[in-house]
């Protein structure tokens, strides 16, 4: 059989991602290892960022000045004071580097930030859910294995510091990852009457107390 010869020569890349850290500022690290050597090749991993969770593009600027993350957002225009129910998805193109340990191995991270989101029945907790990555290979002066690796239309420069169009090819014979959850606190809605109450009382002291002491200690004419 045909099939079971090409899936045989094609060797799976791996795919794996992590978030780093605690709390709504993480830093989420991909990481592939490739089925074949890919010498020449500019590795990418494009995954798609869902309304929970964004790139700040002003950080990834000033980190791509200094060479510590190159990658592309997808829109490039991103509302970073949003809520998670006012914001869209984006996507990430993030440009991997060589892993000295392994020939075939590349990694990227690059910080993220989580979304506030609606207060929840009966839970504390919302989901995000970050699926795998897409692996991309733009390979100027190598030659791609046709029956292991198909061209994609990625709106994305080769790379992050040249806006030059690359043709892009994806894995054809990928295993399917597992999705990476993010839990992210939330209040609960039954709190909601208890928590107006306070804010409104909070915000009436405050209000009396600075009255007061304009009355006290202010010069009128």
């Amino acid at each position: 059989c045909v099939t079971s010869d090409v899936q045989a020569g094609c060797r799976d890349t791996a795919v794996t991602q992590e978030l780093l850290k605690e709390g709504f500022h993480r830093d989420l690290l991909v990481k592939v290892e490739l089925g074949e050597d890919a010498g020449g090749c500019a590795v990418a991993a494009r995954t798609r960022l869902p309304a929970g969770i964004y790139v700040d593009p002003y950080e990834l600027a000033m980190l791509q000045q200094h060479n510590s993350t190159k990658a592309v957002l997808i829109p490039d225009v991103v509302d970073v004071e949003a809520p998670e129910y006012l914001a869209t998805d984006l996507v990430l193109v993030l440009y991997l580097g060589a892993d000295p340990r392994c020939s075939r191995c590349f990694r990227a991270a690059v910080p993220v930030h989580v979304r506030y989101h609606r207060p929840a029945q009966g839970s504390q907790e919302a989901l995000v859910v970050l699926e795998s990555p897409e692996v991309l290979l733009c390979c100027c002066h190598s030659h791609l294995a046709a029956e292991c690796w198909e061209p994609v239309e990625v709106g994305a420069p080769c790379s992050a510091e040249r806006d030059v169009p690359c043709q892009w090819h994806s894995t054809t014979h990928r295993p399917a990852q597992e999705e990476l959850v993010l839990e992210v606190p939330v209040g609960l809605r039954e709190h909601s009457s208890l928590v107006c109450a306070v804010t409104l009382l909070t915000t009436l002291l405050c209000a009396s107390l600075i009255l007061a002491a304009t009355c006290k200690h202010g010069h009128f004419s």
